[in-house]
């Protein structure tokens, strides 16, 4: 049954969430919405070429764990594949989709997570239980590759070079602005430097093309009034929370980013009254974190106040920032959207 927000609904600010090392591991899969993701589900634009190349170099790139019976000139091409794969372009053309794709075509132990996921297992096991922990592993997945924090982006690439010098295969994405004018291969440009001798183990994998979820949505996201708020939550089957969005804003800087997966566990929408602009960029940050997660988890979202995709204003989207806002905005623009996939 619907669960009325009158009366049984609860609230995100009185979720405190904690998570352990052993939990975040058992996190290190892809999002539920990619857990059947497989090469042939992927579905390239015809208009941009570019990702049915990606789609096929990312097959070349599996094809170590499915040895041919052919010659041995076949073999050589396998051998000559390099270690690692980095998918550089815009958000929504498909790169968790190919990067989970993999993921599944691999054999034995892998993982699959968020770059903030991975700093955050360093930072509940230490470095070298991390490094013991995850060594061996057939493949390392990592979404979402952050550049902002220097020191976070340097462990990280440590971390990769740890293992991948005991044999792990590496795969990584990070987010561009689609359609930039070139904006995409400057991040392919600050993550090989970042990575520094790590960067000849990697093939880059440029994907250019449309952001998948803007196809079937124009506008913005969506905002409705207080009495349809109200019947839109009942409609929800499942758990939900309502909250004011100042508060919920304010409740995220109480909790480590790496911890909002549970924020959103078993719920199947979560309510926001009156939204406003974020006024601040660190607040900004973290709710796209969240953002992240809700999207991973596929709550529906119902709001009041100005659509969530303008909560950034012109001076966050014009700074460093830009493509983490942009997601957020495309991931809100879905959420919050009837079509949801």
């Amino acid at each position: 049954m619907p669960t009325s927000p009158s009366t049984d609904a609860a609230s995100l600010t009185s979720r405190r969430p904690t998570l352990s090392g052993t939990e975040i591991v058992d996190h290190l899969v892809p999002p539920r919405q990619f857990r059947n993701a497989t090469f042939d589900s992927y579905r390239p634009d015809p208009d941009y070429p570019s990702q049915q190349a990606a789609l096929d170099a990312v097959r070349r790139f599996a094809s170590v764990w499915t040895p041919s019976r052919s010659s041995l000139f076949g073999r050589r091409r396998r051998n000559e594949e390099l270690p690692g794969i980095y998918f550089d372009g815009g958000f929504g053309v498909g790169k968790t989709h190919l990067l989970a794709a993999l993921w599944h075509s691999a054999p034995g132990r892998k993982y699959f997570g968020t770059f903030i996921e991975y700093t955050a297992l360093v930072g509940a096991l230490g470095y070298s239980a991390t490094v013991d922990l995850l060594r061996g592993a057939t493949l390392l997945c990592i979404d979402e590759f952050e550049l902002d924090d220097p020191g976070d982006t340097r462990l990280m690439a440590r971390l990769l070079g740890d293992l991948a010098n005991s044999g792990t295969r590496l795969a990584a994405t990070s987010n561009t602005p689609p359609n930039a004018l070139g904006d995409g291969r400057f991040a392919a440009v600050d993550f090989l430097r970042e990575i520094d001798s790590l960067a000849a183990r990697f093939t880059i994998i440029r994907i250019d093309g449309l952001d998948y979820r803007r196809r079937a949505l124009d506008g913005h996201a969506v905002s409705v009034s207080d009495v349809e708020f109200a019947n839109a939550m009942e409609e929800i089957a499942g758990p939900v929370t309502i909250d004011d969005f100042e508060s919920v804003v304010h409740h995220l800087s109480t909790v480590h980013p790496s911890r909002y997966t549970k924020f959103v566990e078993g719920l199947a929408g979560v309510g926001f009254r009156n939204v406003t602009v974020l006024h601040s960029q660190t607040d900004a940050l973290r709710f796209v974190a969240f953002v992240d997660r809700l999207y991973d988890a596929r709550v529906r979202v119902i709001a009041t106040g100005i659509p969530l995709d303008q909560v950034f204003p012109d001076d966050m989207l014009a700074g460093g920032f830009r493509k983490k806002y942009l997601r957020a905005a495309s991931r809100l623009m879905s959420l919050t959207s009837q079509e949801q996939d």
